[in-house]
């Protein structure tokens, strides 16, 4: 907690292995994933009660969250209607569940792109309602918190566990992995939003085109002693989503040679449906050199050099039975724009 504010770290997510294990009669489609988070990543910082403020005479909007946001990728998520904004969902899901006001100011710095494969909308929600617990006192293992993020989105419920495990189904089985040895890493994004709804269409097309099976679920039997037998692992297993990615973002082939010509890369690979990519690196020497080789080839692109978060010694047990909570899937109630935002005087943001 910093003064009155509370903040959270919504870090990047990697999908250090991705296969793609069927298809629901729904149309879902089901995953077998080993999920890691780095270091870097967007943060939140959530004030109580701040929204109350009148300004020029404007009545007293509903009680209800507020949204600001900055950063170097907030632009690209300020035209947005606010109601739609995941952080906003979350907000106002998580307090009808709980029957109270979410009466605070919300700030969220975007650091990571957008649509770009690392979980950047789902870590922010996923930051904002464990904020929002730490600031209610709900407990950080509370099935409330992981029902309203499996109504948010599937990669919600790993984000807010936000550490390295198993994700199965659509999202909503959790299971632990084995604990990840110091590893860094190099995530690269050509600034190509690619949306993942592309993505699993190119792949549905492809698949019924070829008649090609899918993948089998594919968890580790042993726990990686190094980053050098962590990247061997990962090469008997792979991104199911990187075909399809390329057919709507063929520059992700760019990026992902680039990371494999890089001085002292393990494995480079997609994350998600893209466009970010990895490479993961047994140094912070090597990630950082690695990470001013590419950034100076190619100056158009993100580059960020990290390492992957190790899973803290108290983390709560994942949770079991992942029910979604439906108003999740709702969009917020938001103020309308007549309500100024208390610090900007305008939906400037959000």
């Amino acid at each position: 907690m910093t003064g009155t504010s509370i903040v959270e770290a919504a870090p990047a997510k990697l999908n250090l292995y991705l296969h793609v294990t069927g298809r629901r009669a729904d149309g879902y489609h089901e995953l077998d994933s080993l999920v890691a988070f780095a270091e870097f990543g967007d943060s939140i910082a959530l004030t109580p009660a701040a929204a109350r403020v009148a300004l020029r005479g404007a009545d007293l909007p509903p009680a209800g969250p507020r949204l600001a946001i900055a950063g170097p990728f907030g632009p690209a998520l300020m035209g947005e209607n606010p109601a739609n904004n995941l952080v906003m969902r979350a907000a106002h899901a998580l307090a009808v569940r709980l029957g109270r006001e979410a009466d605070v100011m919300i700030a969220l710095t975007k650091a990571l792109p957008v649509a770009s494969g690392i979980g950047g909308g789902s870590a922010d929600a996923a930051a904002c309602l464990r904020a929002l617990a730490r600031l209610w006192g709900v407990p950080p293992d509370d099935p409330a918190l992981f029902a309203v993020a499996a109504g948010l989105g599937a990669d919600v419920p790993v984000c807010v566990a936000g550490r390295s495990c198993y994700f199965g189904g659509i999202g909503d089985v959790l299971d632990e992995a084995p604990d990840l040895p110091e590893t860094h890493a190099v995530l690269v994004n050509p600034n190509v939003p690619v949306p993942t709804p592309a993505v699993f269409k190119a792949m549905a097309a492809a698949r019924a085109e070829s008649g090609a099976a899918f993948s089998a679920p594919a968890r580790f039997t042993r726990k990686p002693a190094d980053a050098a037998d962590l990247a061997a692992l990962l090469l008997d297993r792979t991104n199911d989503l990187t075909a399809p990615a390329l057919m709507v973002a063929p520059v992700i082939a760019d990026v992902l040679a680039a990371l494999e010509r890089s001085a002292g890369c393990l494995l480079p690979r997609l994350s998600g449906s893209g466009a970010t990519c990895f490479g993961l690196y047994a140094t912070a020497a090597a990630a950082e050199a690695a990470a001013k080789t590419i950034a100076a080839a190619s100056p158009g692109w993100w580059v960020k050099p990290t390492r992957l978060r190790p899973t803290p010694p108290d983390s709560p047990a994942l949770p079991r039975g992942i029910v979604a909570d439906p108003v999740a899937a709702q969009p917020a109630c938001v103020p309308p724009p007549s309500a100024p935002f208390p610090d900007t005087g305008g939906w400037g943001v959000g």
